[in-house]
């Protein structure tokens, strides 16, 4: 069962990093835009060039998509785990010390899953692997080394 798991996990990652980037870009276009509810759920959008909603909501908008589409997966998930450190310690934490008492939870979340996809890469279904040539996720090596024959 364990090894049927191990082959799955390049597939599991892409999911994820899928879902993750998807979520992530519907707030940046959200804020941008003002679709999908506007910015804040009022259906407004952000002004341009504003510290730091503007910004911020451009990094969701780019690095989701290059998530969504693992096209400089782990660069992307860099910033954009960055981004959501800076609004959970700049914006929600001085209200209360925890995420559900300052509604940081979703920068919490997104921190953490993109620092994850800094770790494990696009893994499957991306566009990094297509453009690479590779059409299939790595196999991993056996443990034990193998032994050479000679005749």
């Amino acid at each position: 069962m364990s090894a049927r798991i191990d082959t799955a996990q390049p597939y599991a990652i892409g999911l994820f990093r899928i879902v993750v980037g998807l979520l992530f870009a519907c707030h940046g276009a959200a804020s941008l835009f003002g679709v999908l509810g506007g910015a804040g759920g009022k259906g407004g959008t952000i002004d341009a060039g504003t510290w730091p909603g503007w910004y911020a909501a451009a990094i969701q908008l780019v690095c989701g998509t290059l998530v969504l589409l693992g096209l400089g997966t782990r660069a992307a998930a860099f910033l954009a785990s960055g981004s959501m450190a800076y609004a959970y310690f700049h914006v929600h934490q001085p209200h209360a010390l925890w995420p559900m008492q300052n509604g940081g939870e979703a920068s919490a979340m997104f921190c953490w899953a993109f620092l994850l996809l800094i770790f494990t890469g696009s893994g499957a279904l991306g566009l990094d692997r297509l453009l690479s040539g590779r059409t299939s996720p790595p196999q991993r090596e056996a443990a034990a080394p193998k032994a050479t024959v000679s005749a």
